[in-house]
């Protein structure tokens, strides 16, 4: 291998194809594996000169058993876990207990997303501004706590639920529903028994990424996700159904989201004795005064976040990575294009979010693929033969990049016209508020 590194990326979504790209583009980087990967892990995104291979790697599941064999197994210099779950069940401690590199943080930090109430515990403690709650375990706590906000409030499940545990009811009857729901494991089973409930935030959402090595940071530019099914956010809440960066946060905002939210949280989770390396994962809220407040923790990159803040980055990906699992960040071995933006849009399944349609074959890729500045990530997706095939809710991330955010919409909005598959709908409003 030269010297140079073979990474193992775990995950199966567009978030990991981001990943990947980005890591292959690296100049440390010799073979990027993805495990378990999708039907474009190796088929899919590719853009830009002197890449690394991309190769789908077989596991039999994200358990950190399976993780720790499969990293063995392929020699890798250094595992970058995609998703929550498996950082929750501790993949990241075993990996490292196996003396194997490893990007994320330990279940014990992994807590600021794993437990909802864990997290408003800790704000409050360190004094991390977030909105009002209470965590209730029945439903006449839950009724006293909604009473107290008749005009309406947020229902938030304390487990992990995919992102879709967030209820934001515009009414008591709306929350109390939510909440009843949640607590007799209707909704998302054991996840939750457990429900805060917050007041509700006016103001404008943003998503900031900051990458840790439990002491020094790396801020990542500011973010900004559609969650709602339908167009002028409206519907249900899902995954995520398209993001641009950089999001218009001027700079002395996220100078004090970095002073009043990144850094207390990871000083906060050093002091507590639970270090937080790995990406920290800020979902905010801006008031119309400018204050951000605090709505939500990940202790992983945001999807459809992740794709667009690639597509943001120069340098070595890989080399910071590694740095933070070594414990020392390097600072130095990326940087943010200057003059770049990127819109990410998601094509969802038919019947997503409720009850998405698998086995549709898919057309276009190709074609949409060979557009200048454009990047088909796979999520959702299967061989089924020579075909590709719809597997999941979101199908598949068109990101795009431009000079401004004009250009970069164009040309996302071109290469999603490519694509058909039965039932495919998106959203043809992200980013539209960008520039």
């Amino acid at each position: 291998m030269s010297g140079k590194q073979r990474i193992l990326v775990l995950g199966s979504g567009a978030r990991e194809s981001a990943l990947a790209l980005a890591l292959a583009r690296s100049p440390s980087v010799a073979e990027v594996l993805v495990a378990p990967g999708n039907a474009g892990t190796s088929r899919g995104a590719r853009s830009g000169d002197a890449l690394a291979p991309i190769l789908r790697q077989p596991i039999p599941s994200l358990s950190a058993e399976a993780a720790v064999e499969t990293a063995t197994l392929v020699g890798a210099d250094l595992v970058v876990v995609g998703p929550e779950a498996p950082l929750v069940a501790g993949v990241a401690d075993a990996l490292a207990a196996a003396g194997i590199p490893v990007f994320g943080p330990s279940a014990a930090a992994a807590a600021l997303e794993g437990s909802k109430a864990f997290l408003k515990r800790f704000a409050a403690r360190h004094g991390i501004p977030t909105a009002a709650f209470d965590v209730v375990t029945d439903v006449a706590a839950a009724d006293a706590a909604i009473a107290r906000r008749p005009r309406g409030a947020v229902v938030t499940a304390d487990g992990l639920c995919a992102g879709k545990g967030v209820v934001v009811a515009s009414s008591a009857e709306q929350a109390r529903a939510a909440a009843r729901a949640m607590l007799d494991g209707s909704a998302f089973g054991d996840a939750g028994r457990t429900v805060i409930i917050e007041d509700l935030l006016p103001g404008v959402e943003a998503s900031v990424h900051a990458i840790s090595d439990g002491r020094d940071l790396f801020v990542l530019p500011a973010a900004r996700d559609h969650k709602r099914v339908g167009e002028g956010d409206t519907g249900p809440n899902t995954g995520g159904m398209g993001a641009f960066a950089p999001a218009p946060l001027p700079p002395a905002l996220l100078e004090r989201v970095e002073r009043e939210i990144l850094r207390p949280t990871i000083d906060g989770m050093r002091a507590d004795g639970t270090p937080f390396a790995g990406v920290l994962f800020a979902g905010l809220m801006i008031a119309a005064d400018g204050t951000p407040m605090l709505l939500e923790h990940n202790v992983r990159f945001g999807d459809p976040e992740c794709e667009v803040l690639m597509a943001l980055l120069d340098g070595d990906v890989a080399a910071m990575l590694a740095s933070v699992a070594r414990g020392r960040l390097d600072r130095s071995a990326v940087s943010v294009a200057p003059a770049r933006a990127a819109v990410a849009v998601v094509l969802a399944s038919a019947g997503y979010p409720e009850s998405p349609r698998s086995g549709d074959a898919i057309t276009g890729l190709e074609v949409a693929g060979e557009r200048t500045g454009v990047v088909v990530h796979h999520a959702g997706t299967a061989e089924r033969g020579a075909d590709v095939v719809t597997a999941g809710g979101r199908v598949l991330t068109v990101t795009a990049v431009g000079a401004d955010f004009a250009e970069a919409r164009g040309r996302a909005y071109q290469a999603a016209a490519d694509i058909a598959f039965a039932g495919m709908h998106f959203r043809r409003d992200i980013g539209a508020t960008g520039g």
